[in-house]
């Protein structure tokens, strides 16, 4: 749960950096949102989280 938190805090300050600085649009941004929103619903949900808590175990594991 912490995981997802972050990562949509991550995402979320990612998309509003895009949207003051790159020039996103306010319509661009909205389908963004609508099409995470709708993903998360479908059966490949699971597996796209899957991936994100592997990658995040993944850049966790990089001793420096």
């Amino acid at each position: 749960m912490i995981l997802s938190m972050s990562g949509v805090v991550l995402l979320g300050v990612i998309v509003f950096l895009f949207f003051r600085k790159d020039g996103l649009k306010a319509s661009h941004m909205m389908v963004c949102a609508l099409f995470g929103f709708y993903l998360a619903g479908t059966a490949i949900a699971p597996s796209i989280s899957a991936g994100g808590e592997s990658l995040a175990g993944l850049l966790g594991g990089i001793k420096f």
